[in-house]
């Protein structure tokens, strides 16, 4: 089991391995919007330093965002700033296929976890990036044409040709996750969770990584937005009580949703989803400070509707 870390932005090891750890940022930045951000590669390269400079580190792509462009647009700013590329941890994910004008020959939205296709994905994503190596690559979705022993062997293949130094899953469920990871060492799955969406806790996820010693990854931590927007009366009533704590604590908003994220004992990576770098900084305000138990689980209470017992 991983030692606990200070509330730092230290690099927590996502998983202990004998072969090796993989290190990532504790706020982990999310590309999945940077086509919207309508950013010059000079402005890109700026972003990027100013990610790095608060230790957010680790940067999240997947090969379909953007339409199949997000790689390519971040990859620019490497290819102008190679500088960049040794001081950070590129994370991809592969296994969608979108229907595109820029991929015409798919004919329905699917998933595909073959070893083909995770290899070619893999490699386009390196030549979009601009690099020689992924250091984490995730199958995107449970796929129900899966087959176990072809992804792992894909993966020992892109690991012993050097292109891709850890794997992991996104969305599996525990026991999807297991049956993997005993054919070859996962790193991560990267799942959804926020107060919105507390699924993950009570559905063994959480309770398997945690013994696995694994930290899970997390994306949509704010819910889409819908913490700050919706008008569902449970919502409305949630924000209440987190607006309550984080004014008590003097923290932002958004800062104690992280803080209350990372605070579970499988050592959560949230993942950040804006292209301003002050949204950026409220998440790493929430690496900073615990909150009480009794904050905490006032928090749950709100989320879920109801009492603990």
């Amino acid at each position: 089991m991983n030692p606990a870390l200070p509330r730092d932005l230290s690099c927590p090891r996502i998983a202990t391995r004998k072969n090796g750890d993989l290190a990532l940022s504790r706020i982990v930045a999310g590309m999945w919007r940077m086509a919207d951000w309508d950013m010059t590669v000079e402005q890109r390269i700026a972003f990027i330093e100013q990610c790095i400079a608060l230790g957010v580190t680790s940067f999240d792509h997947a090969d379909i965002y953007g339409n199949y462009g997000v790689e390519g647009l971040f990859g620019e700013a490497l290819r102008a700033q190679p500088s960049l590329r040794d001081r950070m941890q590129l994370i991809s994910k592969c296994g969608i296929k979108l229907l595109s004008n820029k991929r015409p020959q798919h004919t329905i939205q699917h998933y595909d976890t073959s070893a083909a296709h995770i290899v070619a994905s893999a490699e386009e994503s390196l030549r979009q990036l601009h690099t020689d190596r992924l250091d984490l690559l995730l199958i995107h979705r449970p796929d129900p044409l899966m087959d176990f022993d072809e992804i792992a062997g894909a993966f020992s293949r892109l690991k012993q040709d050097g292109k891709v130094l850890h794997f992991g899953v996104s969305n599996f469920s525990r026991h999807q996750f297991e049956a993997l990871n005993r054919r070859i060492e996962l790193s991560t799955n990267q799942v959804e969770f926020s107060p919105l969406h507390v699924a993950p806790m009570f559905d063994e996820t959480f309770d398997g990584l945690q013994d696995k010693g694994v930290a899970p990854m997390i994306w949509s931590p704010l819910a889409g937005g819908r913490l700050f927007t919706s008008n569902d009366a449970n919502a409305e009533n949630l924000r209440l009580v987190i607006k309550e704590i984080a004014d008590r604590l003097h923290q932002p908003f958004a800062s104690v949703v992280f803080a209350w994220i990372m605070q579970l004992p499988s050592r959560p990576i949230p993942l950040t989803g804006s292209g301003r770098i002050e949204a950026i900084s409220v998440a790493v305000a929430g690496t900073t400070f615990q909150l009480s138990r009794a904050d905490w689980f006032t928090i749950l209470r709100a989320a879920r509707g109801h009492e603990v017992a």
